[in-house]
């Protein structure tokens, strides 16, 4: 894998963002063409209705189950960095930092991430500020 850093930090899940998640949208609005063609004709309209729903309930879940893991992810990077800050520092981190501000944070090395924390809270840095100051970038090839 090539070195990571700004430009090719984020990772993209092929079957997920590129496969499963468009044939999800696509499915759901076949379904709501399928159920607003089917009040027009008499006997249809519950097996369309039926269709949309299930069509709707796996579009939905989709997106909830997306969401939980990289929520449990955040989690999971919020105390990894705080045990980080601690060992390198003796203090935990900052309760102003954001969990997204943390996210990034993970990036910086073991010798800039206390200094680019502080940086980071004194100028309320966004995470795509905090990605762009890092000078020596700490790959992680773990979060999807």
């Amino acid at each position: 894998m090539d070195k990571q850093n700004y430009k090719n930090h984020a990772r993209m899940v092929p079957g997920f963002h590129y496969v499963l998640a468009p044939l999800a949208l696509l499915t759901t609005l076949s379904a709501v063409v399928y159920w607003v063609l089917s009040m027009f004709e008499e006997g249809s309209l519950f097996s369309s209705s039926l269709i949309l729903l299930v069509a709707l309930i796996t579009t939905i879940g989709l997106f909830f189950t997306r969401m939980f893991a990289t929520t449990v992810q955040d989690r999971a990077v919020r105390a990894e960095e705080n045990l980080r800050y601690y060992t390198l520092t003796g203090n935990l981190l900052d309760d102003q930092l954001t969990i997204k501000q943390i996210v990034a944070l993970r990036f910086a090395s073991d010798e800039e991430f206390p200094d680019l924390c502080r940086k980071t809270v004194e100028e309320n840095l966004t995470p795509k500020e905090i990605k762009k100051s890092i000078k020596t970038w700490k790959a992680d090839h773990n979060r999807v």
